[in-house]
């Protein structure tokens, strides 16, 4: 979940800690659900309300059916060949804000939280082709 210093610097000033378990783990203990999963992909999402009494998803049905208001998000980890046995791992996420004040509310957060986001997929990515090419 943390391969370097960055990522666990990051993470430690979002109150996170220092994770030391997998993402799936660390993931299923912030809520998130797991939404498929492969030898080639991960899709796990995450539905919330963002007023009132906070409340989650609790199981991929309950994201599938999650109505307003609040947030949707689903984010994947997915490996895709690129030739000559070799593979590209992929990452996106995206976001349904379900009503206009959970959508003014996630642009707020989003744009505070968005770039260091980003860095940390692009760490993740980074450390899994180090440990890729380790193995080869």
């Amino acid at each position: 979940m943390a391969p370097d210093w960055i990522v666990r610097l990051l993470f430690r000033i979002r109150g996170y800690g220092a994770p030391k378990e997998s993402i799936a783990e660390f993931l299923s203990r912030h809520g998130f659900v797991v939404l498929e999963q492969t030898p080639t992909t991960f899709v796990f999402g995450i539905a919330s309300r963002l007023q009132g009494k906070p409340r989650l998803a609790r199981d991929a049905d309950g994201w599938r059916s999650w109505s307003p208001p609040g947030l949707k998000i689903v984010a994947d980890l997915r490996a895709e060949a690129a030739g000559e046995g070799r593979s590209r791992l992929i990452t996106e996420t995206r976001v349904l804000a379900l009503d206009r004040a959970s959508r003014v509310l996630f642009r707020f957060y989003w744009l505070v939280v968005g770039p260091f986001s980003a860095l940390i997929r692009r760490r993740w990515l980074r450390a899994i082709a180090a440990q890729a090419a380790a193995r080869a």
